[in-house]
């Protein structure tokens, strides 16, 4: 049995009416930059987050980039960061010049850790980037609290999160000064290339995203400021509009099945309990666990109505002989992939912070040990089951 990390194509076939028209108008209009198809899906993705203002952007990192520049980050300012996280979340501070500051991460979330935050916190902080990592919120209450007490913004990276809710409810993305967003296409809301997203509830930032967003021009061919090319496609607005109606049902299934994984994990002997954090005989291999569940769970997670505390946009396992399980599952045609296998204080493009192995333990733990299975809604009770069955197959003959 093949099982694809992603099967992308299962999600088109079901949608393909409505995508191909989509699409199709978009070209009929001629109008591919900004313009009516961007401006609807903004106004979709503001009600949908419960936000003020949206604005598609290029990509999740220029969403990144475009919202630093916003808030007027200058060479050598601070901006504290996980060190176990996608590149991006690095990488737009050094390309203005400022520093990126890292803090280890929470091993049953695998976000930012907020004790580990304000040790970092000195007076050239500028910004907080907490990662809503895997599609789980970080703890945003904590994060609020200490940046209101140094005045300092936080961005949240929400790249693999939209429609992920906090413990009220709220998006992520809408509870710090600025949200972002990806539609990269193995996203849960993906579009048909690179596309991003920005939001706010702040009239100042608000504008001037919105102008950096084209060159820093208002009006066009005059500027104030200097910002960039960050437009977003027409046609990937569209696609997105299509989607997003979708959002929630896919994330349902998502949830499901990582249910299902967890269960039979646990069941077949190799796991005790979602949320473990080391190895030992009962756990061979440590599951996730959605720390911000709903009191009642009595609906299931089939249900749409849930709050989507956790939107597994990856579900990631934890096994000591890591490498060679991912190369077990490979040769039995089995996707899977590692997420992230060098964490930032390690990146030979930031030796000249100074940072060392063992600097941040959580994280380098999670490096050395953490893969993603296959978990996209489409997928089969049936596949789910053989995926299983190759790791239990592995774990009690090594």
């Amino acid at each position: 049995m093949k099982v694809p990390l992603l099967d992308l194509k299962q999600q088109y076939q079901a949608l393909k009416p409505e995508l191909d028209a989509a699409v199709l108008k978009t070209c009929e209009s001629q109008y591919f930059i900004l313009g009516p198809e961007v401006e609807a899906m903004e106004k979709g993705l503001c009600d949908f987050l419960g936000c003020k203002y949206a604005y598609g952007v290029s990509s999740g990192t220029d969403a990144l980039l475009l919202a630093l520049m916003a808030i007027n980050l200058k060479p050598g300012d601070e901006v504290i960061v996980p060190t176990y996280s996608f590149f991006a979340t690095a990488g737009v501070v050094s390309r203005l010049n400022a520093v990126p500051v890292f803090v280890d991460n929470d091993l049953v979330t695998f976000n930012l850790d907020p004790k580990e935050v304000e040790k970092k916190i000195t007076p050239k902080t500028k910004a907080i980037i907490p990662v809503h990592l895997y599609g789980q919120s970080a703890d945003m209450t904590a994060i609020m609290e200490l940046a209101k007490k140094h005045n300092i913004f936080v961005i949240e990276d929400g790249a693999q999160a939209i429609s992920t809710q906090y413990r009220d409810g709220q998006a992520v993305g809408t509870i710090g000064d600025i949200g972002c967003y990806s539609f990269f296409p193995s996203k849960n809301l993906g579009c048909f290339g690179d596309g991003g997203l920005v939001v706010t509830n702040n009239d100042e930032l608000a504008k001037n995203l919105k102008i950096m967003r084209v060159h820093g021009g208002e009006p066009k061919y005059y500027h104030k400021v200097i910002g960039g090319n960050f437009r977003l496609d027409a046609l990937q607005a569209a696609v997105i509009s299509v989607k997003l109606p979708h959002l929630n049902s896919w994330s349902s299934g998502r949830r499901k099945n990582a249910s299902l994984y967890s269960k039979l994990l646990i069941e077949a002997g190799v796991a005790e309990e979602t949320g473990k954090t080391s190895f030992d005989e009962k756990n061979k291999i440590l599951l996730p666990k959605a720390v911000y569940k709903p009191e009642d769970e009595s609906t299931g997670y089939e249900s749409e109505k849930l709050p989507n505390y956790h939107i597994y946009n990856q579900y990631i396992l934890r096994v000591e002989k890591r490498d060679a399980l991912r190369d077990f599952l490979l040769k039995n045609d089995i996707g899977c992939e590692i997420y992230y296998p060098v964490p930032f204080h390690l990146q030979e493009c930031f030796a000249d912070l100074g940072y060392k192995k063992g600097d941040f333990p959580n994280s380098e733990f999670s490096a050395d040990t953490s893969f993603a299975v296959p978990i996209y809604p489409e997928l089969t009770s049936e596949q789910i089951h053989f995926v299983v069955e190759k790791i239990v197959e592995f774990l009690k003959s090594n």
